[in-house]
């Protein structure tokens, strides 16, 4: 009863406090988005397609959070260049117009079609998309992460059975979600989640991810041992790793782009 006393008149935990600081660069001003995360024990500053972030621990006061904005101002417009000017997205796709749908590291062209049911298919000339005439983007979007979510479980039915022999059990359930930032992970009871990007990936990468997590199922952790067992087999898995560090995040925020109604 004591415990439960102190639990009830305990002072609740500090939240995170989120608000947006003005920043002016060469040639612009931008918001840049302050969160105060209790968790945080540095100053971080990221940069993805929404823009520009600044993590700070509670502790840290906010002129040490304005001196770090400005000592990072070249590398934040450098980071933020990329997403503006070099293409580190795929076009955004446009219900009914021309575009392109990215999958297993291509661009597919896409061609729209009227029909009963929504549907996407490839062929060799690219991605047929079916749609009934009073489809809307929600229609669009939901097919397109049916189509991704297919294409991912086609994808690990044909390559799982090879890596069976010398595990102690199959993944008890497959998940297939997004990530904001892993690849994959795996449960104590056994299921596998991977994330739905890994249908942008080539699929080399894709099928990395896929051993690194089985071999969770010899090694619960990421020890000598552990990539010993990735190492006998997937032997270019530091490819495939690499692939994933340098493309990563423009696989992710593409999906994301993707599946947002506009």
């Amino acid at each position: 009863m004591a415990n439960l006393f102190r639990r009830l008149i305990a002072p609740a935990a500090p939240s995170i406090q989120r608000d947006t600081v003005r920043l002016r660069l060469d040639d612009a001003e931008i918001d840049v988005l302050r969160v105060r995360d209790p968790r945080a024990r540095r100053l971080k500053l990221s940069v993805d397609e929404r823009g520009a972030r600044l993590t700070m621990p509670l502790r840290a006061s906010l002129v040490s959070g304005e001196r770090f904005l400005q000592a990072n101002r070249q590398w934040l417009q450098q980071q933020l260049a990329r997403f503006d000017g070099d293409g580190l997205l795929a076009p955004a796709l446009a219900l009914r117009e021309p575009g392109v749908l990215p999958l297993r590291g291509a661009l597919l062209p896409v061609r729209w079609q009227e029909g009963r049911f929504t549907r996407i298919e490839v062929d060799a000339e690219g991605a047929c998309i079916q749609l009934p005439a009073r489809a809307g983007e929600a229609s669009l979007r939901r097919v397109l992460r049916e189509f991704y979510e297919a294409q991912m479980r086609a994808d690990t039915g044909r390559w799982l059975p090879a890596y069976l022999a010398g595990l102690p059990r199959a993944p008890a359930r497959l998940r297939l979600k997004v990530m904001s930032s892993q690849w994959g992970s795996l449960a104590p009871d056994g299921s596998m989640a991977l994330d739905l990007a890994l249908a942008l990936a080539r699929p080399a990468a894709f099928e990395y991810v896929l051993v690194h997590e089985l071999c969770h199922l010899l090694q619960a952790n990421h020890s000598p041992a552990f990539w010993a067992e990735v190492e006998a087999r997937f032997p270019h898995w530091r490819q495939e790793r690499d692939y994933l560090r340098e493309e990563g995040r423009r696989l992710k925020a593409t999906l994301r782009q993707l599946l947002a109604n506009p």
